[in-house]
Formats: C-alpha cells, structure tokens, sequence
C-alpha cells in the first residue's frame, strides 16, 4: 500500500527546509551508505504553501512531480473533497517572511498548522502521524496544547532537530543509565533558531543518563561575553568541558582556546545555561559563526577524561543532514510509532522558549517549574547516519545549484 503525504509548508525555496526534506520523498537518497527509494512506500499527494516568494519552487515541484496545490490545509488534506484523504502529513513551518514578537521569537505558524491539521484528523474515522519541523512553536504554552491535542487523538508526534542524527566524530554512545555529571553543546548561531538545535542535541544525549529517565528541567538563564566568563570561573559551567567539545571538531588544538571560546570570530559568545531538577548542570554555548558546528561533551561519573564528539553535517551541510531526518520521519510514517520521545521536543521547546525570555530580560535567571517534562528515552541509534553516506558523497562531489532530488548519479551502480 501506498502512503499518501501531504505537505504543509511555509515556503519552498532552494536549500529550504521543505527542499531538503521533500526531495527525500520524491526520489531515491543515501542514508548509511544504502540506496533508500522512498517512491516504493509514498506518494506526495497533495501541498498547502502559505507564501510563495519570488523564489518559489514549489509550483515547479509540485508540476513536475505531479502533487495538487491547494488554497487550505483542510483541502490539502481532503484533497479537495469533504474527508480525510491521506495517510500522513509533514509539517515544515520554517522559513518564509514572518513577524517578531515583542522578545525577538519569530512567529512561526506551526500551532496554526496544527490546529488545522487535527482539526481533519478529528473529524475522521482513523488517526494518521503527523509531522512537526523544529520546535513545536515559540510558545511554550502552545507547544504544550499540540502535545496534549496530539495524546488525546491519539496521533502519532514527531518533531525536532535534523542534527541530533547526524553522524558522530569519533563515535560516542551513552546507554541508559549512565551517570552524566556535567554536560555541554556547542553551536556557531543565533539564540533562537541555533540554540534550539543545541538544545536538542544536548536533550538527545543527556536523557540516557540514571535509571529514572528525564525528569525536566528547574531553571534556565542565558549569558554573554563577560557575565558568561564570570559564571565560568564560578563552575556554573566548565570551560575545560568546552575545550574538550570543541576539540572534538578542530584538527589540531588551537593556540588559544580560550580566545577561540571568547569569540575570536568577531561575534559575541553566549550560553544558554540549564538546571535540572535532578541536579545535571549543562549548558548550550554559541561559538562563533560556523552554521556547521555542532559539538558536545560531558563528565561520566568517576571518569577522568570528558567524552566528547562533534556532529558532522555531511559534505553539503544540511541537505546531507536532512537525510537521516527523512529515514527517521518515514519510518514513523510507516509503522506509526514515534522513533523518538516527543516529549524531548517539548522539553526542549519550553526551555528555548526561557531562554529566549531570560535574554530578553538582561540575563534574568529564570525559574521553569512549568517544564516538569518527565519521560523515558528511546534508543534511537538505528536512526542515525554512521558516514558511509559521506564516502559516496564526499567533500568533492559538486552540489546541486537548484532543485535536483535524487543521489542515484553519486551512488556505486
């Protein structure tokens, strides 16, 4: 049986977030080395484009593929009729011209999507998974009420980052139970649309830790240039765990780390700094401007050295992240279950939503008793890319200059 997809999108434009995750249901694409063809299990139907800039792809995707525009998300779900007429929807609020919020969240329509979504969904006979790109929204409160929303009808929630499954170098694998101490991720980008997959990247590591599973997070506060030094030298976070983070990345150790950390990159360090309720320090340190770091270490319990790794992308950057995205996204398609938690996501989105509220006031430390999120990780390994892809693709296979889905022409016939 075919699966039929509907894609519910902000915009389409090249190396966009429907882009790289679209292509990957339109034609065959690499994931672990293997030739994976998604065109054997799913069909996409049908789109609704809330903008469309001038420069659209997804009239010229959705000609060429053969897949209905339709004015409403209902119609794109209906496929013009009165009832539910696909099987699972993808979601991909980001990018597209947006406002801001008083606090600098920009206002993504992903709640509104939602809510359009379940809204069919309710309607039905029969519960389809759905698919949120990113967070959940920039409001917590909202984020809560889609999780919630989503329980009830019982619907099937993915969400989150691309980067978590993303392979990493060297490996490192934290089983259930192991004791982290002190944790941190670093990141080379903004305080919103970056710190949110830092954080992601530090949930996803850091859930494993104790027997209990994840039990939430106590407070939150973000700092920057001196006050973010000062909190150093009180141990509120460490900088010999983010010299191990960073090292994990750079070929050789820099001649001053330390500069490297203060922003050597003509750009101003900050942190998001997270409490635990279950005591676990950690923090999210941006670190320059390269869109393509992504590094994390911790302290284990009566170990000496950190255990640290960098995420690496892929020789394209996102478009090579996004196909372990893609895997994961399918697989919940076709099975139904979540291959994740989604209350990681939710977990996450509260604590970007602090942090956003906590830099807005100055650097205000903020309480988040709201963020009790409690749940047990999943072993999501099967999930992530291993880098044989990237012996197939390689730093110096040239990269499409325009929509071109489909690795068939870099694999090994």
């Amino acid at each position: 049986m075919t699966i039929r997809v509907a894609a519910i999108l902000t915009c389409f434009r090249h190396r966009s977030h429907a882009n790289v995750i679209l292509e990957n249901f339109l034609e065959p694409y690499l994931f672990c080395g293997r030739r994976i063809d998604p065109r054997k299990e799913f069909r996409v139907v049908s789109m609704y484009v809330d903008q469309f800039p001038k420069v659209d792809m997804a009239r010229g995707v959705a000609r060429d593929y053969g897949i209905t525009i339709y004015p409403t998300i209902a119609k794109a779900l209906c496929g013009g009729g009165k009832k539910l007429a696909v099987d699972a929807v993808l979601s991909i609020g980001e990018h597209g011209t947006y406002s801001f919020n008083r606090i600098g969240q920009k206002r993504y329509p992903r709640k509104r999507f939602f809510d359009e979504i379940v809204e069919v969904i309710g309607n039905s006979r029969r519960t389809i998974p759905v698919f949120n790109d990113k967070h959940l929204c920039y409001r917590f409160d909202w984020a809560r009420q889609m999780y919630e929303t989503a329980r009830e009808h019982g619907i099937p929630l993915m969400a989150g980052s691309s980067v978590p499954l993303a392979q990493r170098r060297p490996r490192l694998g934290l089983p259930r139970g192991t004791r982290i101490t002190e944790a941190i991720s670093i990141h080379g980008g903004p305080l919103e649309s970056y710190g949110f997959h830092g954080l992601e990247v530090l949930q996803s590591m850091v859930e494993a830790r104790g027997e209990a599973g994840e039990t939430g997070i106590a407070r939150v506060q973000v700092l920057e240039g001196d006050a973010l030094f000062d909190a150093a030298a009180q141990g509120r976070w460490s900088m010999d765990l983010a010299e191990a983070a960073m090292l994990a990345e750079l070929d050789r150790r820099p001649r001053s780390m330390k500069r490297l950390l203060a922003g050597h990159e003509n750009t101003t360090p900050h942190a998001i700094l997270v409490e635990y309720r279950d005591g676990l320090k950690a923090a999210v340190l941006k670190v320059g401007s390269d869109s393509n770091r992504w590094n994390f270490a911790c302290r284990v319990e009566g170990e000496r050295r950190p255990r640290a790794t960098a995420l690496f992308n892929g020789p394209w950057g996102n478009r090579c992240l996004f196909k372990g995205l893609s895997h994961a996204i399918q697989a919940m398609f076709i099975h139904g279950r979540e291959p994740y938690p989604a209350e990681r996501t939710l977990l996450v989105t509260g604590a970007l939503d602090s942090a956003v509220r906590s830099y807005h006031a100055g650097g205000k430390l903020v309480e988040t008793p709201h963020l009790d999120v409690a749940y047990t990780p999943k072993d999501f390994s099967d999930f992530r890319e291993n880098g044989r892809s990237w012996k197939i693709i390689t730093k110096h296979t040239p990269q499409p200059r325009t929509f071109e889905p489909g690795d068939l022409k870099f694999l090994r016939q």
